[in-house]
């Protein structure tokens, strides 16, 4: 596993969104093929959810939305993630914050993580 991607799952367990969006996508500018839209869905998750800490309920849910139409593309499990955990908890994200009006944020027992499966 990269360097620059386990990075970025660490920072995104750990809640930092905003430097897990800017490991993955330093990975992201140098790659190709299918992984390079695989970082984006994860970058795009990041962005969404550090939108959704700040309060930015319009920009979560773009970024949510964006995210899900790529992940949904890695299901069920891509470079030993879990996707299919990962996308669904990425759409209750969606879901409370578009019924709620109120970022999964706030409550850090609903934010997603990524889990890994295979090493």
């Amino acid at each position: 596993m990269d360097d620059l991607f386990r990075k970025g799952i660490e920072e995104f367990n750990t809640q930092c969104f905003f430097e897990a969006h800017d490991s993955w996508e330093e990975l992201w500018r140098e790659t190709t093929g299918p992984d390079r839209l695989f970082y984006q869905g994860l970058i795009q998750t990041a962005v969404a959810l550090y939108h959704a800490g700040n309060g930015n309920v319009p920009g979560a849910c773009s970024q949510f939305t964006k995210a899900l139409a790529k992940l949904v593309l890695y299901l069920p499990l891509y470079h030993g993630i879990d996707t299919l955990r990962l996308t669904g908890d990425v759409r209750a994200c969606l879901r409370l914050t578009e019924e709620a009006g109120n970022a999964p944020g706030s409550d850090p027992l609903r934010l997603p993580a990524i889990r890994i499966l295979l090493q």
